[in-house]
């Protein structure tokens, strides 16, 4: 999904700093049920004084896999990461903030590409291990997230951690997600624009995802190498995608997800510190990754798929110059970059929790 900011920004309330003389104490928890993998962020807001705004403390991050997805066919073993994942949240809430705190699951890609009854019966499932929790389950506490969503509140976490949402200039740096099931690019657009993006996924062999099964299959015999796994997969990418002209200018972009992950697993970036690369780098690295071959097969395949799909969407599908700078990270202020916090600011909001 390709998603842009609407005009009307989210109002949030919150700024990141560490207080002193502490009146109030409060907790959020967001379950983010990704194609890869079920995550729960649990945040500590802290309340100075009553007629101040609340201050975000710290963020305890979780992940486990494989995601929801996967238990498509045995919902209740679904239920359980989730069972283990709150043993997380009660470990971190006081006992005494329980029946205060929210909690909230929004599912991704891998539930918007299951069949419409699997994905409910996993819904429904989560929805019961939310109702034997001892947390404060909101109205519409479990859902399906679209892929719009999914890219602003993930821009609302990343401008909000970067300090630009309550700068005075209003500057505001675009977004760029990737994801085991879709990807996101957002930003605030300086003209009207709509576009969507369908999530394509290339791989060897039979690979079953959201109840169908993919045959694919590379050259048998002949030289493969980064020019003809490129060329397949602008034959995806190229041409599906309105190019807007803000992603040529000067804007900053943060990368993450799996844009973060494959340049750690290159050798492209340090993982313990990210870094800011162009986007030549990925073409590069990718060409390096995908020409270390044995006889005629690429010593990483996936890898070599990878760094290639990423170069070439930022390329010719985003259609980013190859000195385009990205900021690649995996935090930001020592939170994670990712759609969770912008969610839980949303439902803080619904709820008048200020």
């Amino acid at each position: 999904c390709l998603s842009v900011v609407p005009k009307v920004l989210p109002e949030v309330l919150l700024e990141v700093s560490h207080p002193v003389n502490l009146s109030h104490t409060f907790y959020g928890i967001m379950f983010d049920a990704g194609s890869t993998g079920t995550r729960i962020h649990i945040y500590t807001f802290i309340q100075k004084d009553p007629v101040e705004l609340p201050v975000l403390d710290n963020e305890m991050y979780h992940a486990v896999k494989p995601g929801l997805s996967a238990y498509k066919d045995k919902p209740e073993e679904g239920g359980n990461t989730i069972r283990a994942l709150l043993k997380v949240a009660k470990k971190t809430v006081p006992e005494v903030e329980w029946k205060q705190t929210p909690v909230v699951l929004k599912a991704t890609a891998g539930l918007r590409l299951l069949p419409e009854e699997k994905a409910n019966a996993l819904l429904d499932e989560v929805r019961e291990v939310f109702d034997e929790s001892p947390f404060f389950v909101p109205n519409n506490s479990v859902s399906i997230m679209n892929g719009t969503n999914e890219g602003v509140l993930a821009w609302v976490t990343v401008n909000f951690l970067t300090g630009h949402l309550y700068a005075k200039t209003r500057k505001t740096v675009g977004i760029l997600d990737l994801g085991g099931g879709s990807t996101q690019i957002t930003f605030l657009p300086k003209s009207k624009v709509n576009v969507k993006l369908n999530s394509t996924d290339k791989f060897r062999e039979d690979w079953t995802f959201g109840g169908i099964t993919y045959k694919v299959s590379g050259i048998p015999d002949g030289y493969a190498g980064y020019k003809l796994c490129y060329y397949e997969v602008m034959r995806v990418v190229k041409g599906i995608v309105h190019q807007p002209f803000e992603v040529k200018g000067s804007s900053i972009f943060y990368a993450f997800s799996y844009y973060f992950d494959r340049a750690v697993e290159s050798g492209l970036i340090d993982g313990s510190r990210g870094g800011m690369v162009e986007v030549r780098d990925f073409k590069k690295r990718a060409k390096e990754v995908c020409n270390k071959m044995t006889k005629y097969r690429p010593i990483s395949p996936f890898l070599c798929m990878d760094m290639t799909y990423i170069t070439c969407l930022l390329k010719e599908g985003f259609g980013f110059k190859d000195n385009t700078m990205l900021q690649l990270a995996k935090k930001v202020n020592n939170v994670e970059t990712s759609w969770a916090l912008g969610a839980t600011f949303d439902h803080f909001n619904n709820l008048n929790i200020h």
